[in-house]
């Protein structure tokens, strides 16, 4: 019987190396399982990728930023899926709700936060950051997503980083939705596919 596949949509590569760090964690082997986590570049790509990964013997799920919920919506309708009037964590898509840097940031807390990037050589960048006259006031919170986004590739080299530094029973729930132990397939259920026969006409 051939092993039914899920394709996990995401934002971004810092969202992917997220979910892969605490996939590894929770001895998970996702490629085995026919499990592919893809980052789209951007929520707007999201009707493109779920137009190419959907279909017979494909499960879509995902992880968003609850700011692009409507973006999102919008994308999955206009790919035809049902979504009006659903709530879209039934059908397998899980909301951060700012982004994952602020799940993993509260998970972790600010104190263990800095500890990380003290370890992987970044302490002195991120007190710099702190000093300069516009960050000075900042709470550490604030400072702390400011640096994870000053410089290309820290997002997601600190989304690994982060997840392998969490105690496990601090997991954010979204996260733990997609790729933990007893993921739900929303694949089973029927009304979260347009008809084939009847395509979702896009909005103008």
């Amino acid at each position: 019987m051939e092993t039914q596949r899920t394709v996990v949509l995401v934002e971004g590569e810092s969202d992917r190396v997220a979910l892969l760090a605490l996939a590894a964690r929770l001895g998970r082997d996702l490629a085995s399982e026919g499990v592919e986590v893809v980052a789209m570049g951007g929520i707007t790509n999201v009707r493109s990728h779920a137009v190419r990964w959907s279909g017979a013997g494909v499960t879509l799920t995902g992880l968003y930023d609850a700011p692009e919920e409507p973006q999102l919506r919008r994308g999955l309708r206009r790919a035809g899926l049902v979504v009006e009037g659903r709530n879209l964590a039934d059908l397998g898509f899980h909301r951060c709700e700012v982004d994952l840097e602020d799940e993993l940031l509260r998970a972790l807390g600010a104190d263990r936060a800095e500890a990380v990037i003290e370890a992987a050589g970044d302490g002195r960048s991120l007190r710099l950051l702190a000093q300069m006259p516009v960050q000075r006031d900042w709470p550490r919170e604030a400072v702390l997503r400011r640096f994870l986004t000053s410089q290309g590739g820290r997002k997601a080299r600190y989304a690994r980083l982060f997840v392998e530094a969490l105690d496990l029973d601090r997991v954010p729930a979204p996260l733990l939705a997609v790729v933990g132990p007893g993921t739900r397939d929303p694949g089973a259920d029927p009304a979260t596919r347009g008809s084939k026969d009847s395509p979702t006409q896009e909005a103008p």
